[in-house]
């Protein structure tokens, strides 16, 4: 996207020197040099000065210069790399249409934004004006690197936090209305199943011959046998099992969703997140032989204590080891890991399953998003809140066809202090 800007006005200093540089002697030659070196050396302690990076580079793409906070945003090394084509540290940049942009003149400027990774990942707003003032030629272009990674969270968060509020007022609205008819389905069918098992019992239907409890015999219509009644008794037991299964899932997935809209704050203590995964295995251990999935403990001995609430931090284990056990196949190794840094603990969940794909990556933490057929889509939600309001933090590695590895750091108790290098 090229916008319009006004051509940029000669300095007049180098306007009276070229004017008059055929009169020069050998005492003004040197003056003239000795000014353009103060000035020099002025624009750069100017250009190193400032938050963002600048990078000239010529008409072929190739890096003339370029300022220390270039260095930083896109790793650009601090000696040895002019000369180099600048798509090697921004390989997303678009040089054709900057090159058509130098190639007409300083008539415009390019404005494009993208994400680097290296050397650490960022959001980039990246602008690029000519070199040649007002002039028709390709002379170079000047780079203008600003660093958007905070305005890009800020808005990240602010639309996370619209779309919080709207599934708020959704719950507000909707909850109530679908929680009472889920409970009084769920009343009557175990009003239904209790008047089958009494029927059952009244009929005297297994037996050899059906007779009631009472002196009156029993009489069964015609064609029918008491196989074809015990039959339609199971048959009739099954739905009403399935029926109450589906309807447990509905009351699940509503309270997901209560619980993640209306957070309880945390009940913080100090204590051993070893414990934590100890307990969370042993709480799902039936599930988890019942999958034959192996489990492995690597937990570290003399963990640091760490500041959190045991439930909801249970609670973070449990959705993160539910995921993990729907990924993998039968004889599928599950493995819980702890460790530490300076100032925070660790748990890693991971799993050697089919792994995630990454045009799913990007959308698994988002509201109602599942790949389970019976998912509610709000496990990963609660934990990345949960994770929020404990100051910690997720991380996440998956590679397809060998597996996933969910890590949530905790702060420590203890924190090491850091230490600057020397």
């Amino acid at each position: 996207m090229a916008l319009k800007r006004k051509p940029t006005p000669r300095s007049s200093f180098l306007d009276k020197v070229l004017g008059r540089l055929d009169r020069l002697d050998s005492e003004g030659l040197q003056s003239v040099v000795q000014r353009l070196a103060r000035e020099r050396a002025f624009l750069e302690t100017l250009f190193n000065s400032i938050e963002d990076g600048v990078v000239v580079v010529d008409s072929h793409g190739r890096i003339v210069y370029f300022n220390a906070v270039a260095t930083r945003l896109i790793g650009l090394p601090e000696e040895g790399c002019e000369g180099e084509p600048i798509i090697r540290y921004i390989p997303d940049l678009d040089w054709p249409k900057v090159a058509v942009l130098d190639g007409t003149g300083g008539s415009g400027i390019y404005r494009e934004e993208f994400e680097v990774s290296y050397p650490r990942p960022r959001y980039l707003r990246l602008y690029a004006a000519p070199m040649d003032g007002g002039e028709k030629a390709s002379t170079g272009v000047a780079l203008i690197l600003h660093d958007a990674t905070e305005a890009r969270q800020k808005t990240n968060k602010a639309v996370e936090v619209e779309r919080l509020h709207a599934l708020t007022l959704l719950a507000a609205s909707v909850a109530h209305e679908i929680g009472n008819p889920l409970n009084a389905l769920h009343i009557h069918l175990q009003l239904v199943e209790r008047g089958l098992k009494r029927l059952r019992m009244l009929t005297g239907v297994g037996a050899r011959e059906v007779e009631p409890r009472g002196s009156t015999q029993l009489h069964l219509p015609e064609g029918v046998s008491a196989v074809d009644l015990e039959e339609a008794f199971e048959r009739t037991t099954r739905y009403l099992a399935v029926a109450k299964g589906e309807i447990g899932r509905l009351d699940y997935i509503i309270t997901d969703f209560l619980q993640a809209l209306r957070p309880t704050p945390p009940k913080f203590e100090a204590g051993d997140l070893n414990n934590v995964v100890k307990t969370t295995i042993e709480l799902l251990r039936p599930e988890l032989d019942n999958r034959r999935v192996v489990v492995r403990e690597e937990l570290m001995r003399g963990l640091p204590e760490a500041r959190f609430d045991p439930v909801q931090i249970k609670q973070v284990l449990v959705n993160l080891m539910k995921n993990a056990m729907h990924a993998l196949n039968p004889e599928g190794i599950l493995t819980l890991a702890t460790g530490m840094g300076p100032d925070a603990v660790w748990i890693s969940v991971a799993d050697n399953g089919a792994g995630i794909p990454p045009e799913t990556l990007s959308r698994i933490f988002e509201p109602f998003y599942t790949t389970k057929r019976k998912g509610s889509g709000l496990g990963l939600m609660i934990v990345q809140r949960i994770l929020r309001d404990h100051g910690g933090r997720m991380e996440l590695t998956s590679h397809v066809g060998r597996g996933t590895t969910f890590r949530f750091w905790i702060p420590r108790v203890d924190p090491r202090p850091r230490l600057l290098e020397g």
